[in-house]
């Protein structure tokens, strides 16, 4: 199939064609999490984000390498260069191990992405597993000339750097804006400038995780990791790096240097962000207390929510805005695409019991095509969703007769569903499943009332009745202090 994917390039902050380096090769690294809490909706939107990147990308016959690191060491409070690590402020708060800490909240985010559909990486690297390649990419700045040394912990000189090299190109910070607006830190006054970034940090006595370097007993900094990793994996320089939009700066802006630093040139080809979710129009984050764990979603028990959601309505959901742009935490909006997913669904298990024609009455192969348009345009997953919903049109006609399709085209229709539904959007037929559910509690709502009001009438052979057929046919009531709990036998 022809390439003609064009993605949208924080860098030059424009659309460009796709070209990979070493076709069919293409290297993607993408931020992964900073495990120290349970994963949650914010985690999902680059997950899914990039997913469908890298689902694409396969598709259209790329070998991808993927890599999303974990940070489990260096990220420090208020992402700056002082403070308690945030891995081993949880692990003193919950009296655990910080690897403990770090293997406790991987497992619950690698558990829900699963429950998202998300494929997993080709690789997954550690920060803490990578200790030695940290400092041998530290060693490299610093003979460059980019890195000084001061009381056991080493700083990026951003000022020195700037003289060869243009720092702030991705976010369009510039030097001039950083000082002004830099906070006085803690430790700062050691550094040259107040805007120079660690590069590894001298671990103060009570700092658990540390590691011996030539500069003293202590941890890499946050941003280092990353240009480490994916170098390591992808080589000096490779296709696409990805990540949420509030990494733009400081944390990719320093990738940048530090790999430009150490390496002479850049690495990345392609820089793509998805935006942020919001609630209330205000990002959804750990930091500002204002976050819904995906279990909440998945379990319903959080006071914003009136239900609980399934995993494939909150893929739907975030799908049907573009990556790029923010979406707004409701359950208006994830009411709206729990219907809109069971619409699709059921949209694609009624293909099967299409009759075919001796002739069609509309186009499937343009169809097809605007659906191959809209991922190559930027991954614009809400028009891809809205030529789909054209689809459920031409099903639910041809169904009800009132449109006529060849078995050819409709064996090209149900194809288009199964590509772009299942293998590109990464969607399943769990929402159905989700549907049905949702529909039996409702119902077994309705009988409970109804038993309840012959109870009240003290018509015991009604409520009686109720009860023995409602066990014919599998589900048990059980009268508790609080009212009634049912089961499927």
């Amino acid at each position: 199939m022809q390439n003609n994917l064009a993605l949208y390039n924080s860098l030059s902050r424009k659309k460009e064609p796709f070209k990979p380096l070493h076709p069919p090769f293409v290297g993607l690294y993408v931020c992964g999490p900073t495990v120290y809490s349970d994963a949650h909706l914010g985690h999902a939107r680059p997950a899914i984000t990039f997913d469908l990147l890298y689902r694409y990308l396969m598709h259209l016959g790329y070998r991808v390498r993927y890599v999303r690191n974990v940070t489990d060491v260096g990220h420090l409070e208020n992402d700056a260069d002082e403070g308690e690590d945030k891995i081993q402020k949880k692990a003193r708060l919950e009296h655990l191990e910080p690897m403990e800490v770090v293997q406790k909240y991987l497992n619950n985010f690698l558990k829900n992405m699963e429950k998202l559909n998300t494929l997993h990486p080709s690789i997954e690297p550690r920060a803490s597993g990578h200790i030695i390649e940290q400092q041998e990419f530290i060693k490299s700045i610093i003979e460059k000339g980019y890195a000084y040394e001061v009381n056991g912990s080493v700083y990026f000189d951003v000022l020195k750097y700037s003289q060869k090299y243009p720092y702030g190109k991705l976010s369009g910070r510039v030097l001039e804006e950083l000082q002004a607006t830099v906070r006085d830190l803690e430790g700062q006054d050691e550094k040259r400038n107040l805007f120079d970034f660690a590069l590894w940090k001298k671990a103060a006595p009570e700092h658990l995780m540390r590691w011996p370097s030539p500069w003293s007993d202590g941890f890499p900094g946050w941003h280092l990791e990353c240009s480490v990793m994916s170098t390591k994996y992808l080589g000096n320089i490779f296709d696409i790096h990805g990540g949420g939009m509030d990494l733009q700066f400081p944390h990719h802006e320093c990738e940048i240097a530090q790999s430009t630093a150490a390496l002479g040139k850049e690495s990345v080809r392609y820089w793509i962000h998805n935006n942020m979710i919001t609630i209330n129009g205000q990002k959804m984050a750990r930091s500002l207390g204002n976050y819904i764990t995906l279990d909440q979603l998945f379990n319903g028990e959080h006071p914003l929510l009136q239900q609980k959601y399934s995993p494939m309505t909150v893929r739907f959901f975030i799908l049907q805005a573009h990556y790029r742009s923010t979406i707004d935490f409701s359950n208006e909006a994830l009411q709206a695409a729990e219907k809109g997913l069971q619409k699709l669904l059921k949209a694609t298990a009624t293909l099967k019991n299409l009759r075919p024609s001796s002739e069609s009455t509309v186009d499937i192969k343009n169809l097809q095509a605007k659906c191959y348009e809209a991922m190559d345009d930027d991954l614009n997953s809400p028009v891809l969703l809205s030529n789909l919903f054209e689809g459920v049109k031409y099903i639910n006609s041809v169904n009800d007769s009132a449109e006529k399709l060849t078995a050819g085209d409709i064996e090209l229709l149900g194809n288009v569903f199964r590509t772009f539904v299942f293998d590109i959007l990464g969607l399943t037929d769990e929402g159905i499943n989700a549907g049905d559910e949702k529909l039996t509690e409702g119902l077994m709502k309705i009988i409970i009332d109804l038993r309840q009001e012959a109870k009240n009438r003290k018509e015991w052979s009604t409520s009686d009745k109720i009860r023995e057929d409602l066990k014919k046919a599998g589900i048990i009531l059980r009268d508790v202090k609080d009212g009634v709990e049912w089961e499927r036998e």
